[in-house]
C-alpha cells in the first residue's frame, strides 16, 4: 500500500475520538457571545439602546453620538470576555465570508497605550477591495471599498475577535456583497406585504421575511481527505469506483449517529449556542457519512448571516475532531448529494404567519392572498428562480435521485389543489349574498382543517408548500442563502405590488367590495399560473415533455440558467424594486459565469494531473509486474505457455487499452480547454467549458475507475470510496 494512503487509513482507524461533555443547559449559554438585546440592555445607556432598537425595527439611521456610545459599550463587553481584536465581517461575492482583524490596542504616547474603539470604527471601515470579485464595477487599481455596520444583525465574538456584520460597497456606492441586495429585497417585500396586509388588518406596520435553512454535509476523516488531491482542491472526488456497499440498503438515513460524528455535532452545537445560532435538529442523511443540521426559523437577514457563519465554524470544529467537512453538492459519484433547503415565509409584527391559515374566514382569505401571490410570482419568474441556485456544483445534483429537477414547479398537495379549483369557479364581478356565504364558510373557512390533514410531501418538487411555509428545495449546500432569498423576496414583493394595483382598480373603478375584489383577482391568478403547479414525479421523463408544453424552462446547466439574469425583464425588475442597479445586476452575472468557468477549469487541471501523474504511472507499474510474471511463465511452461498465460495477457491488454484512452482523452480535454480559454466572450467561454471540456471528465473517469478494479490494491495511489465512506 502506498505510504500516504496507508498512513492515512492507519491513522484514521487508530485515532482516539475527541469526547465532548456538556456541562450546562443550552438555554443557559445561548447567545452568550452575542451582543444581543440582553447584552445591550446591560451595557448601553437608555438613549443608545433605543437608538439601536429603532434602527433594527424601523430602519432609522443611528446618530454619530449614539454610535460612539454603542462602540464604547460594545468594547467593554468584548474586553470582559477576553477579546483583543475587532473586525468588520462581510460576505463578498466569492461565496465565503471575509474579515480583517484590527486590535483595540492603540498607543497614546511613548510607552503608553490604551484599548480604543469608537463610533467611526464601528460604523465604517475601508478594506482593500481590489482582490474581491466586482464584475467590472471598479478597476483593479481603484482598491477602495467600504464596509458599513448592519445593526439588524448583532455583533458576536468568535475566538478572541469581535465580529461586526457589515455590508460591503464600492467607492462609487454599488454593492460588492450578498448582504446589500438582500437587505434591499427585504425592505421591498416589507413595504409591499404591509400594504396588502392592511386589507385585512389595519394594525400591521411591518412584515418580515423568515428563513429556516437545512444544511446537509459529509464528514470525512481529515487524513483520508488530505490523501485525495481532488477533494483538497475541488471539494469533490473527480474519480473513484463506487464501493460494493453504498447507500442501497437505506440503512444510514435516520440511523444511529456514529460516535465520532456525534462528538463533532455536540461540539459544533455548543459553538452555535454561544454564537446565537439556534440549531435544533441533527440526523444521519441518506449517504454513508452524510448528515444534516437545521435551526429554528429566524428573520431572513439574520438566518443568512448565521448560515454563512455556520459553514466557517463547521470547518474549524471538524478540524478539532480530525474531520474534513465536505459541503460540495456532489462530493461522491453514485451517492446522494447535499442541498440546503430554504424554508421561507412572511410574518407580521402582530405575530401572524401570512402563510398559515387562521380561525376566521378573513384570516384565511389573507392566507390565500399571500399563498396564491407567491405561486403567481414563481410562475412569472420561474427562470430567474432557477438561476438563483445555478452553480457548477449544483449542476451535478439537480435532477439526481435526491434533488429536484432543473424545471421549477410548485407542489401544494391534493387538498389545496381542490381549494384552488373551487376558488377558480368564483363568479366574476359582484358576488351574491349566497355566493359569499358559500365561499367563506365552505371553501375559505375549511382551510385550517384541510391543512391539518395535508401532510403530503413531494421530494422531487423544487418549490413545495409544506403547511405554513414554502420550501425551496433546489438550493445547493455550498450556496450563500442570500442569492435565492434576494430573488424570492424581490419577485414576491413585485407580485404583491401588482396585486394591490389590480384590487384597488376593482374597488375604486368598479365599485366592488374589498373581499369581492380580492376574490376576483385571485381567481384570475389561479387560472394564469396553473402551468407551474405540478403534483407528480419530477424525475419522470414525461414531466419534461409536459413542462415544455406548459412553457416552463428546463435550463439544465449553469451557463444556460444564468442568461436570464441579464434579460431586460430582470434588469427592469431589480431596478424597479430598488434591489440592484443594472450595473450591479450585470456585474453579478459576470462574476457567476466567471466562477463557473474557474471551477470547471480547476477540476480539469486537477483531473488531468491525477490521471497522468498518479493513475497512469501506477497502472504501468502494475502492468510491468504482470509482464515479468508472463516472462516467468514462459520459462516454466514453455509448451503450455499460451494456456497458462492467457488471463495475464488479457489483463495486460485491458490495462494498455485504458491507459491509451486516458492519455487520449486528457489530451482532448487540454486542447478543448485551450480553445475555450482563447474565447474573449465570457458567455461563449462558459458554454465551451460546459459542452466541450466538462463531458471529457466522464470519459477520463470511466477508464481510471476501471483501472482501480484491475490494479493491485496494494499499489493503488488514491484512498478509495469504501475507505472514505465507511471509516468512522
Amino acid at each position: 500500500m502506498p505510504t500516504l494512503r496507508f498512513h492515512a487509513v492507519k491513522e484514521s482507524l487508530t485515532r482516539k475520538p475527541v469526547v465532548v461533555e456538556e456541562s450546562q443547559k443550552r438555554s443557559e449559554i445561548f447567545g452568550e457571545n452575542v451582543f444581543n438585546e440582553n447584552a445591550m440592555r446591560q451595557y448601553l445607556t437608555r438613549d443608545a439602546f433605543l437608538g439601536v432598537m429603532s434602527a433594527v425595527q424601523d430602519g432609522t439611521k443611528i446618530k454619530r453620538t449614539i454610535a460612539d456610545q454603542v462602540a464604547a459599550s460594545m468594547k467593554d463587553w468584548a474586553l470582559s470576555k477576553g477579546v483583543t481584536h475587532y473586525t468588520h465581517w462581510f460576505q463578498p461575492l466569492t461565496g465565503a465570508t471575509a474579515e480583517k482583524h484590527d486590535a483595540f490596542f492603540e498607543t497614546v504616547s511613548e510607552g503608553m497605550a490604551i484599548e480604543k474603539f469608537d463610533g467611526g470604527q464601528l460604523v465604517q471601515q475601508e478594506p482593500d477591495a481590489s482582490s474581491f470579485p466586482s464584475g467590472g464595477i471598479r478597476n483593479t487599481f481603484e482598491a477602495r471599498g467600504y464596509t458599513a455596520w448592519d445593526p439588524t444583525s448583532p455583533a458576536f465574538i468568535y475566538g478572541t475577535t469581535l465580529c461586526i456584520p457589515t455590508i460591503f460597497v464600492a467607492y462609487t456606492g454599488e454593492a460588492l456583497d450578498y448582504k446589500t441586495p438582500l437587505l434591499r429585497a427585504l425592505h421591498a417585500v416589507d413595504d409591499a406585504a404591509t400594504d396588502v396586509c392592511r386589507y385585512f388588518d389595519k394594525n400591521v406596520k411591518k412584515v418580515s421575511s423568515s428563513l429556516g435553512w437545512e444544511q446537509e454535509y459529509f464528514l470525512i476523516d481529515k487524513m483520508l481527505a488530505a490523501s485525495r488531491p481532488d477533494l483538497t482542491l475541488t471539494g469533490r472526488t473527480l474519480l473513484g469506483h463506487s464501493s460494493a456497499k453504498g447507500q442501497q440498503l437505506d440503512d444510514h438515513y435516520f440511523g444511529a449517529i456514529p460516535n465520532r460524528a456525534f462528538n463533532f455535532m455536540r461540539d459544533l452545537e455548543t459553538e452555535c449556542m454561544l454564537l446565537g445560532i439556534p440549531v435544533k435538529t441533527r440526523h444521519n442523511e441518506v449517504a454513508p457519512n452524510q448528515f444534516e443540521l437545521a435551526p429554528i426559523y429566524e428573520e431572513a437577514n439574520l438566518a443568512v448571516d448565521h448560515n454563512a457563519l455556520l459553514m466557517d465554524v463547521m470547518g474549524r470544529v471538524a478540524s478539532r475532531h480530525n474531520f474534513k467537512v465536505l459541503l460540495h453538492e456532489k462530493p461522491f459519484a453514485g451517492m446522494n448529494g447535499s442541498g440546503k433547503h430554504n424554508n421561507w415565509s412572511l410574518s407580521t409584527d402582530t405575530g401572524v404567519n401570512l402563510l398559515a391559515p387562521g380561525k376566521t374566514p378573513m384570516s384565511n382569505l389573507q392566507f390565500l392572498t399571500f399563498f396564491i401571490n407567491t405561486i403567481k410570482a414563481v410562475h412569472t419568474y420561474e427562470e430567474l428562480l432557477r438561476a438563483s441556485i445555478a452553480s457548477a456544483g449544483n449542476d451535478h445534483r439537480l435532477g439526481a435521485n435526491e434533488a429536484p429537477p432543473a424545471i421549477i414547479s410548485v407542489f401544494i398537495g391534493e387538498q389545496l389543489t381542490k381549494v384552488l379549483n373551487e376558488l377558480e369557479g368564483v363568479t366574476k364581478g359582484k358576488l351574491s349574498p349566497q355566493e359569499k356565504t358559500e365561499l367563506k364558510l365552505n371553501v375559505v373557512g375549511k382551510i385550517p382543517d384541510v391543512l391539518l390533514d395535508n401532510t403530503d410531501r413531494n421530494r422531487t418538487s423544487p418549490f413545495a408548500f409544506t403547511g405554513n411555509k414554502f420550501e425551496f428545495r433546489a438550493v445547493g449546500s455550498t450556496a450563500n442563502c442570500s442569492n435565492p432569498m434576494t430573488i424570492l423576496n424581490t419577485i414576491v414583493a413585485k407580485q404583491l405590488i401588482d396585486f394591490k394595483v389590480e384590487v384597488d382598480k376593482l374597488i375604486d373603478g368598479k365599485g366592488l367590495k374589498k373581499d369581492e375584489a380580492v376574490f376576483n383577482v385571485l381567481r384570475e391568478y389561479i387560472k394564469s399560473c396553473k402551468p407551474i403547479l405540478f403534483e407528480g414525479n419530477g424525475y419522470d421523463e414525461a414531466w419534461q415533455k409536459e413542462a415544455k408544453k406548459r412553457g416552463l424552462s428546463n435550463n439544465k446547466t449553469t451557463p444556460e440558467a444564468l442568461k436570464v439574469k441579464i434579460s431586460k425583464q430582470v434588469i427592469k425588475l431589480f431596478e424597479e424594486m430598488n434591489v440592484m442597479s443594472e450595473i450591479e445586476t450585470r456585474a453579478r452575472y459576470e462574476i457567476e459565469v466567471e466562477a463557473y468557468i474557474m471551477h470547471i477549469q480547476i477540476e480539469g487541471r486537477v483531473l488531468g494531473d491525477i490521471a497522468r501523474n498518479h493513475i497512469v504511472p501506477t497502472a504501468v507499474k502494475y502492468q510491468n509486474i504482470l509482464i515479468e510474471n508472463v516472462k516467468g511463465l514462459k520459462e516454466i511452461f514453455d509448451k503450455d505457455f499460451e494456456r497458462v498465460s492467457k488471463e495475464q495477457i488479457n489483463l495486460i491488454e485491458q490495462i494498455s487499452s485504458h491507459i491509451e484512452s486516458i492519455n487520449t482523452n486528457v489530451t482532448k480535454m487540454i486542447d478543448a480547454r485551450k480553445k475555450a480559454n482563447g474565447l474573449d466572450d465570457i458567455e461563449k467561454k462558459a458554454t465551451a467549458y460546459c459542452n466541450n471540456v466538462k463531458p471529457l471528465f466522464d470519459d477520463i473517469r470511466y477508464h481510471c475507475d476501471k483501472l482501480e478494479l484491475l490494479v493491485d490494491d496494494e499499489i493503488w495511489p488514491l484512498t478509495k470510496y469504501r475507505e472514505m465512506l465507511f471509516t468512522r
